[in-house]
């Protein structure tokens, strides 16, 4: 018998992906089902209990291992290329870009905050569902000036449907493409407000024709919980004179040109001169 919090896989996607049990429902005909939510993949899903097997903490911190390590390379490579660039300009200061981030899912948001944080970037995270983005955003930016905007949380294509360009496809895509341009009405220069948005299977040709600057999924792929990390630090690190170079953006995420797609781009940071001694 399963409960909520517990960690498990489908055995009908050959045990690939790890999950909690968020929820646990039971049918008029007592059959039981659970929402489940990925460890580190954008993904939530309903699957019957008759699918689910659980994982043992043996497995569970393997899992966790190679995640983490995959993370860290990923994290060590970025933070090594802006050492290297920062020792060619020593005389210099730097500003980075600012971010806010609109998460659905408050552990995901935790974590991504957490690791701007860490990698020196001033963050905000507000978790508002997807459904309550395009309600609260203009205030919310009206209130939290930022530089870089990421909207995201689940979504994904839902079973049974083929058209890939409609928005009834998709469990939360149309309400990222309204976040978006609510907004665009806010601010439409894509230099002076950088967009990320949308998560797992995302319909990524609607929210870059909203006006984002980055978005997934381009083919429809599960998307990591630090993607939209890993795209905001080359943004917030890259000066403004320059315009980062989308694929070199894309080859540091975790799921690559696959999952996460964008447009050209100008940088957000600022070099500032001289560099105080205190």
């Amino acid at each position: 018998m399963f409960r909520v919090g517990d960690i498990v896989a489908r055995l009908s996607h050959q045990q690939d992906i790890y999950f909690h049990i968020v929820n646990i429902n039971i049918s008029n005909n007592g059959e039981r089902s659970a929402m489940i939510k990925g460890l580190n993949l954008r993904l939530l899903a309903d699957a019957p209990f008759t699918d689910l097997v659980p994982k043992s903490p043996a497995e569970i911190m393997n899992y966790e291992r190679e995640d983490n390590k995959m993370i860290y390379q990923k994290l060590h490579r970025l933070t090594s290329q802006r050492k290297a660039e920062q020792d060619d300009l020593k005389e210099y200061f730097e500003i980075p870009g600012r971010v806010l981030q609109l998460d659905g899912d408050q552990d995901y948001l935790n974590q991504c905050i957490r690791t701007y944080r860490q990698m020196g970037i001033e963050a905000r995270g507000i978790c508002k569902s997807e459904t309550e983005q395009p309600k609260v955003i203009r205030k919310i930016l009206q209130e939290n000036p930022t530089d870089i905007l990421v909207l995201t949380g689940h979504d994904g294509f839902l079973s049974g449907k083929k058209d890939f360009h409609s928005m009834d496809s998709y469990r939360s895509s149309r309400y990222f493409v309204e976040s978006v341009l609510e907004a665009r009405r806010f601010q439409p220069n894509r230099d002076s407000l950088v967009i990320f948005a949308g998560a797992c299977q995302s319909n990524y040709e609607a929210i870059l024709a909203a006006g984002a600057n980055f978005a997934s999924s381009p083919k429809r792929m599960l998307i990591h919980a630090f993607d939209p990390v890993f795209v905001v630090e080359r943004i917030a690190f890259t000066p403004m004179d320059q315009i980062v170079a989308v694929k070199d953006i894309l080859m540091h995420t975790i799921t690559g040109t696959d999952g996460v797609g964008g447009v050209e781009t100008r940088g957000q940071m600022r070099r500032g001169y001289p560099r105080s001694p205190y």
